[in-house]
């Protein structure tokens, strides 16, 4: 009998990581009032605890950590609580510094921060474990903990460790996935260059070496890296689920722009409550965007709802230039996350440090105190957040699926590549924000996904994919689905082979195409297009010779060395049909066509409003909640459904409502018995 395990905060949770061993235990009392003030009703605890909870091992001292979970209960609010082994203790070091990670230069680092261990290390596992262990024991039974927090960011800081520990677990890993040598030597085409392996004890990490490593290696390597951290959360999960099996467990998962070290579509099964940590890169002019792609590919992972974990009320403090967030940023970042899903919102952390390195990391409470925008802003949301607690356990009504693998992201990003300049998520998001802009609703999906409730699926980049995935994006189109690729796509199998016989390997069949030479376009350089795009149109990035076996030509180059090629086809398939972009079209040539694709699937945005305000739709199970989000800054008015309700001033909505400059709004529009049965 499968147990089921559900965050038991009502409504939808707020907070933010509490480390009140930061400060005085008088300041404890304070932090409880202005936590109800902001209507705080979640926590995580003690996830940089350790030195303090065993400071020497196997001695231990919980009489804070007591007292604060005491403290928390008589407040009201829930405990997320953390086991602490994201930073071990100087102790653990001294006795074990062969857990210290190496890098792929060789050197061993030091402790002094945070994950500095190796993630394959015996004595870091054992070690970990037991406060696990120890932790979950005790607190298994207190009625402050809702739900554990299984470390902090599994490979934020070690993604990869290269010592000698890890090269043997990395063999062990090699010898479960592929058995034999023979077999490995193939996938990993070891008779180029000389690199034939007759015993497993010659295979080694893909250190620094005087060449390009193999590719096939290199993309192993990343799959083991992102499971042997896997193993790490699963065990100490393993431990909790013992001591108190109907609490659920999480990990704050990271993504975002800047991390893409670990294949979460491995790791989600494994979470009882998928969340995520966001931060905003600060040179990025549309970080609105990231947003909304973040939690569509985290609700994707979900498969439904899920928490915001960590994200920033202001500044981070590590990046070249830490931007503060804008009038109204703070509010419309948050409540665009619950939009895409969320059913939490937490901040990095409760109380603006003093000391240590997130010292200029802004938080709830700010150093300058509650008389402070940021401040305001927090108690602000917290309000909200009570107001839109109905929202919760609402999903997404995507029709359009956009294809993320990470083993494809790894695959393209390799060193050898016909182009150096082709960045996974860099395509995707620039086939994602037309739609984010036209208020398409989007899922994220494997290539070996069901896709039968989706009518187009888009597949902006994946160099990598295997001939289950290839088969069932084919019988997608097959079957009458609408199925658009990206160029470079198809290239290779899961181990990293090309596919013989031309261009897009994989997907000839269905997009009706072959290319028999590449023509990557140098960085600024671009190609006219005409054809049945927007006039002044023109491809970057990417071109290649086309030769039509059975597609026609929407768009062709008119000048450079393609002249009279097709740069972008459209092939009828089964019932359906496949769209082939053998380049990177300018953004409004891109959005044109994406346009056509969703018009020819029968794709279309539930509200239309001016550009500018974002509009994301959640259903429940008898109302619709629709998000209104200025982000451009000039406010809407938009007209409604009868019967609607703004949830956030809770007032009734007469024909329209307001949206105020830069502001949200949410409408709960109540759907008839036949809509909700369906």
């Amino acid at each position: 009998m499968t147990t089921e395990r559900t965050l038991s905060v009502p409504g939808l949770a707020y907070g933010g990581d509490y480390n009140p061993e930061q400060w005085p235990e008088e300041v404890w009392a304070e932090d409880m009032r202005l936590m109800r003030e902001a209507g705080v009703t979640m926590v995580s605890v003690g996830i940089f605890s350790w030195a303090l909870l065993e400071p020497a091992e196997g001695t231990y001292d919980f009489s804070r950590m007591d007292r604060l979970l005491d403290l928390l209960l008589e407040n009201g609010i829930a405990a997320d609580l953390a086991t602490p082994t994201a930073a071990p203790p100087a102790w653990f070091f001294r006795s074990h510094p062969e857990a210290l990670p190496v890098d792929r230069d060789g050197r061993r680092l030091s402790y002094g921060s945070r994950q500095t261990f190796c993630p394959s290390s015996p004595a870091y596992r054992e070690a970990a474990l037991r406060v696990t262990r120890v932790l979950g024991e005790r607190y298994a039974g207190h009625p402050a903990v809702v739900m554990w927090h299984v470390h902090n960011e599994y490979g934020c800081h070690n993604a990869a460790c290269y010592c000698d520990t890890s090269a043997e677990a990395f063999r062990r890993w090699l010898r479960e996935r592929y058995e034999d040598l023979a077999a490995l030597n193939h996938a990993w085409g070891t008779t180029f260059w000389s690199q034939w392996y007759y015993d497993w004890d010659e295979i080694l990490p893909p250190r620094v070496t005087g060449a390009v490593p193999n590719p096939t290696h290199q993309l192993d390597w990343r799959r083991f890296c992102s499971d042997e951290l896997l193993s790490l959360y699963t065990a100490e999960r393993d431990e909790l689920r013992a001591a108190a099996p109907s609490t659920p467990a999480t990990t704050n998962f990271m993504v975002m722009d800047n991390f893409d070290a670990l294949d979460y579509w491995r790791w989600a099964p494994e979470l009882d409550i998928v969340s995520n940590d966001h931060y905003l890169m600060s040179a990025d002019p549309e970080s609105e965007i990231d947003v909304a792609l973040s939690g569509d590919l985290t609700r994707s992972l979900a498969g439904g709802p899920w928490l915001l974990m960590e994200h920033s009320t202001g500044a981070v403090n590590w990046q070249p230039v830490n931007r503060a967030k804008r009038p109204g940023e703070l509010r419309r970042n948050a409540l665009a996350h619950v939009a895409h899903g969320a059913d939490g919102i937490a901040y990095f952390q409760w109380r603006a440090a003093k000391a240590g390195a997130e010292q200029w990391h802004s938080a709830m409470l700010p150093h300058a105190g509650t008389e402070s925008r940021i401040w305001h802003d927090v108690v602000r949301l917290g309000g909200d957040m009570k107001a839109l607690a109905e929202v919760r356990d609402s999903v997404g009504t995507a029709e359009v699926a956009v294809v993320w693998d990470w083993n494809a992201r790894w695959a393209l990003e390799l060193p050898s590549q016909p182009s150096g300049e082709l960045r996974y998520l860099d395509l995707v998001r620039s086939w994602y924000e037309p739609l984010w802009r036209s208020n398409i609703a989007v899922d994220f999906v494997r290539p070996d996904a069901d896709l039968s409730q989706y009518r187009l699926v888009l597949a902006p980049s994946l160099y990598l994919v295997d001939d289950a995935g290839a088969t069932n994006l084919a019988e997608f189109a097959e079957r009458g689905g609408t199925l658009a690729v990206g160029f470079h796509s198809g290239a290779v199998d899961e181990n990293c082979h090309i596919r013989l016989g031309g261009y897009p390997g994989a997907f000839r069949e269905v997009l009706g195409v072959r290319s028999d030479e590449l023509f990557p376009l140098l960085p600024g350089e671009t190609a006219a297009l005409d054809g049945q795009v927007p006039p002044g149109a023109t491809g970057g990035l990417w071109s290649e010779r086309l030769y039509l076996k059975g597609a026609e030509a929407v768009a062709g180059y008119t000048d450079g060395p393609l002249i009279g090629c097709a740069a972008v086809t459209r092939h009828a398939y089964g019932t359906g049909s496949a769209w082939y972009l053998a380049t990177r079209p300018d953004a409004d040539t891109l959005a044109t066509l994406l346009d056509r694709m969703c018009s020819e699937a029968g794709v279309a945005a539930p509200l239309a409003g001016p550009p500018g305000v974002e509009i994301v739709r959640r259903r429940g199970e008898d109302a619709d909640y629709v998000f209104l989000i200025d982000h451009a800054g000039d406010g809407a008015e938009l007209t409604v459904p009868a019967g609607a309700t703004e949830l956030l001033t809770g007032k009734q909505i007469l024909g329209s409502v307001s949206v105020p400059p830069g502001d949200v709004a949410v409408v709960r529009v109540p759907r008839s018995d036949e809509a909700s049965s369906a």
